[in-house]
């Protein structure tokens, strides 16, 4: 073992470079990196591996002392910034008060408080809060309840589900098969059966008739899942999952119509809609849940990231009275639960983040200052690689393509060298951390802390502008 120097006054502390140092060593031999390449931390001339050491507001700082925007909110869930001193207190106080304790029969003050804040936010009679630890695993409950539902309801064949392409829900076996991205399923399969896809809301991407006419666009899209669950026949279909903003592809905004029409579908076939707010919930688009701020009302909501703004790790499926209503009878019970679903800790930390929310009106600074992000962000339109600007709130994508007129995308190897080559590290090289993706067609993604104003998203435009062109002029 060995042991720090010591000096007249005490021990003192190994250089920061030595910290630094060991710090890399370790993550290298140790630390096995989420949706990551390793590669390139063990080439002959290895890469640093990035390490995040403080956070402040909307910025956070590396081992190394240099400071970036948070573009992406850590990943779409620190809505309330970095740094916030009473949801750190929030949660060591509920630890000293009680660490921990199973919902297995048993509850808790802040989780059965928790519950009633979530239920009078959600709109219509989605009153039964379901806690979970993450957002994959609210999906996977969604569907396991969906299908008990109908059995319970003498229609034991429904359960399947229908979900949108290129669509991420998660990656656990039964969220990773409503998971529409294939490239993430490949390795994993055979997966859950009873899984489809049908088109998303990619109105940039759609059949030129159909560019032009937003709400005729909606139609046409919500019509192919009425298609889907009439090909697998009715009786067959227990859910619909469907992101109010799609995340993966870069932003899918629903065209005007869309939700109101999917509901009617889901009514007339008697089929569950499940609004996947795991990224939109919590302010992310203006609401607290994205449906009612989009005017529907569907039969489960799935949400986690920005309950806690990031503090402490929880999700939830919420469910209409009309779901819980077979389990209030007889020896009926939902067979399902996490060790760590409904954490006390968590849901102090979420009780705190939430009343954060109210005190300083978070929900109004998104909807106040969304048209001014989006107005922003469009000036990079003039930029002959920015194809296309959408999204909705504090949530963006911005399409890359190398031919604005034709609307040409880059292939796979271009892709490959202008995303993971070029982009992700000059975007972060210039200070800003956000999200190059080529799940779909590349696209740029930005979901920074609902806390920033138009200063913040003009030095936001600068730093991407700066960059895409630099990239532009490489290609």
């Amino acid at each position: 073992m060995t042991t720090t120097p010591e000096s007249p006054t005490g021990p003192t502390s190994p250089p920061q470079d030595a910290l630094t140092q060991a710090l890399q060593e370790k993550a290298r031999e140790n630390l096995w990196l989420h949706f990551t390449r390793h590669s390139g931390y063990f080439a002959p001339e290895p890469e640093p591996v990035p390490v995040i050491v403080r956070g402040r507001g909307h910025h956070i700082f590396d081992s190394e002392g240099r400071k970036y925007i948070d573009g992406l909110a850590g990943l779409f869930v620190v809505q309330a910034g970095h740094g916030r001193e009473q949801l750190a207190e929030a949660a060591a106080k509920q630890a000293k008060e009680l660490a921990y304790f199973p919902l297995w029969s048993y509850a808790t003050p802040p989780a059965i408080e928790l519950a009633d804040r979530l239920a009078q936010y959600a709109p219509g009679d989605l009153n039964r809060v379901f806690f979970t630890t993450g957002g994959g695993e609210a999906v996977e409950s969604a569907w396991k309840l969906a299908k008990q539902y109908w059995k319970l309801n003498g229609k034991p064949l429904k359960t399947k589900v229908i979900s949108r392409s290129i669509a991420y829900h998660g990656t656990t076996q039964g969220a990773l098969s409503i998971t529409g991205i294939p490239g993430l399923k490949q390795m994993f399969e055979p997966l859950v059966p009873g899984a489809f896809r049908v088109p998303n809301t990619n109105i940039y991407r759609a059949a030129e008739d159909l560019r032009d006419d937003p709400k005729q666009f909606g139609r046409w899209a919500a019509d192919r899942i009425a298609e889907a669950i009439e090909f697998e026949g009715p009786d067959t279909v227990a859910a619909v999952f469907l992101e109010p903003v799609q995340n993966a592809g870069g932003c899918f905004p629903a065209p005007p119509g869309y939700f109101e029409r999917v509901r009617e579908i889901c009514d007339k076939y008697d089929v569950l809609l499940v609004s996947d707010e795991t990224i939109c919930a919590f302010g992310r688009v203006g609401g607290m849940f994205a449906c009612a701020e989009m005017g529907f009302v569907p039969d489960m909501i799935t949400c986690a990231k920005g309950m806690t703004s990031g503090y402490s790790p929880i999700g939830a499926m919420i469910a209409s009275d009309r779901l819980f209503e077979p389990f209030k009878e007889g020896t009926n019970y939902f067979p399902h639960g996490y060790t760590f679903g409904g954490h006390p800790v968590s849901s102090a930390v979420a009780l705190a983040n939430l009343d954060l929310f109210e005190s300083e009106g978070l929900l109004d600074n998104v909807r106040r200052n969304a048209p001014i992000f989006r107005a922003t962000l469009e000036k990079l339109l003039d930029l002959p690689i920015v194809g296309d600007v959408r999204g909705e709130g504090f949530f963006y994508g911005i399409e890359l393509v190398k031919d604005k007129t034709t609307r040409a995308t880059f292939d796979e190897d271009e892709s490959e060298r202008l995303l993971r080559g070029f982009l992700s590290k000059a975007l972060f090289e210039a200070g800003l951390y956000c999200r190059a993706d080529d799940r779909g067609d590349p696209v740029i993604q930005l979901s920074p802390p609902l806390t920033l104003g138009p200063a913040d998203f003009d030095e936001i435009e600068g730093i991407l502008r700066s960059v895409l062109t630099q990239a532009w002029n490489q290609l």
